[in-house]
């Protein structure tokens, strides 16, 4: 079904195998001996084109992988970031690798689980994971396998002070603005200053990866990371998220993200009060969870728009995807993303978008193409009712959306991520 690969020369000078070893297929119709995906055209990565998971580890010689994480999946504040490592994870399990994650604790579960093949390990709080994760790995009890993650989300773990091991770094975005949006004025300062002063000499030797082209630009100029350090590595698409059902007779605006400031669900709200008048059937639904809620919910009853604007809460994958598809548009007012999963996952519907011109988004959305950037409340407003109003551009802009998800997958996800460590672990040798 699938074609094999024949041994290459490579530019990085390493030969690429035969058999299930380095030269295992990596999916259908790929050409015999070049990869599809671009993050193996990447410097360090190119000895890896064409490679599987599993030939990628044997390659590279990675048996026992240590993850370091601010926040589990099973968290109730997870979001893109804890599903990217999730999926990551899962797939280098699936792939014969013994995979352990150290996180924070979650209320009412237990301390050490296995998920999907591999192990989750939860024995600090909320905060107090970052110096007891220190702390081990100080004295050697996480890091002494053959290759190390720390997923920097916001807080770092300063893993290349203390880890024995070749590391890479999960980093999706910069924080910036973020910290004053969620905390009390004297830690958001400590937090900022941590993130781009005391943080960026430690790890401007480690090997970044990160989600968009943008994001990585944006590492360089806040961080000051080398450019050759960080490697791009988009997210994927679960394979559910497909074109089938039909749309909403009446106009559909659709919202995912946790409810968090960061997000600022309240434009969005404001957008879809203003658009109302215009289109007197809208319907509008925000999914997701978060401590912003109540402020939210008052928000929506302060402009009486109970009837037809919804706050849903947790929707399960099954309800997220009928929402995708019957979406007229998905939407997204967020300040700071790595990427847009939600986009992604919408477009996989062939649901178009309309979102905020940020770094993350500019690479998830082929502006104009399959859906449209906007900058402002005024341009948001304007954006959406052209959108709703043009059921030619809709359409266009929907097929493209498909076409541009259509190109993502979590296998390739899990193949970028595993061929940083890999390139990590062979300058190490």
């Amino acid at each position: 079904m699938f074609p094999y690969l024949v041994p290459v020369p490579d530019p990085d000078g390493a030969p690429v195998g035969e058999g299930d070893g380095p030269g295992t297929p990596v999916g259908a119709g790929a050409p015999v001996g070049v990869d599809p995906t671009p993050q193996f055209e990447q410097p360090g990565l190119r000895r890896f084109r064409g490679m599987s998971v599993r030939g990628i580890a044997e390659y590279a010689g990675l048996k026992r992988i240590d993850v370091i994480a601010w926040r589990d999946f099973d968290d109730p504040e997870a979001g893109g970031s804890e599903l990217h490592a999730h999926r990551v994870m899962t797939a280098w399990s699936q792939a014969g690798l013994d995979v352990s994650l150290t996180t924070s604790s979650v209320p009412d579960m237990r301390t050490v689980v296995r998920r999907d093949g591999y192990r989750v390990i939860r024995r600090a709080g909320r905060y107090s994971v970052f110096p007891r994760t220190i702390l081990s790995g100080a004295l050697g009890r996480i890091g002494g396998g053959d290759g190390l993650v720390e997923i920097w989300n916001g807080m770092p773990f300063f893993s290349p002070l203390w880890s024995r091991a070749p590391q890479i770094v999960f980093l999706h975005h910069v924080h910036a603005e973020m910290w004053k949006m969620v905390l009390p004025t004297g830690m958001a300062e400590f937090g900022h200053g941590v993130e781009h002063r005391l943080a960026p000499p430690a790890y401007r030797r480690s090997r970044i990866v990160t989600l968009s082209s943008s994001s990585k630009a944006e590492i360089v100029e806040r961080l000051r990371i080398p450019p050759e350090r960080i490697a791009v590595v988009p997210p994927g698409v679960e394979p559910s998220f497909s074109p089938l059902g039909e749309r909403s007779n009446l106009p559909l605006v659709v919202a995912v993200g946790r409810l968090v400031p960061v997000k600022r669900f309240h434009l969005l709200i404001e957008a879809l009060v203003r658009l109302k008048p215009a289109h007197p059937e809208l319907r509008a639904v925000i999914a997701g969870e978060g401590y912003e809620r109540p402020a939210l919910e008052a928000l929506i009853r302060r402009h009486d728009a109970q009837s037809w604007l919804s706050l849903p809460g947790y929707v399960s994958e099954e309800g997220l995807i009928d929402l995708y598809r019957r979406a007229w548009v998905v939407a997204s007012t967020s300040l700071r993303e790595g990427w847009g999963m939600t986009i992604t996952e919408a477009g996989a519907c062939g649901t178009p978008a309309v979102v905020t011109r940020i770094g993350g988004h500019v690479d998830a959305v082929d502006d104009g193409r399959s859906g449209l950037l906007v900058d402002g409340s005024e341009e948001l407003v304007g954006a959406l009712d052209t959108v709703l109003r043009d059921q030619v551009l809709r359409k266009r802009l929907g097929v493209a959306a498909l076409e541009h998800a259509s190109q993502l997958s979590w296998d390739a996800t899990a193949r970028g991520a595993l061929a940083a460590l890999g390139a990590e672990a062979l300058a190490r040798a």
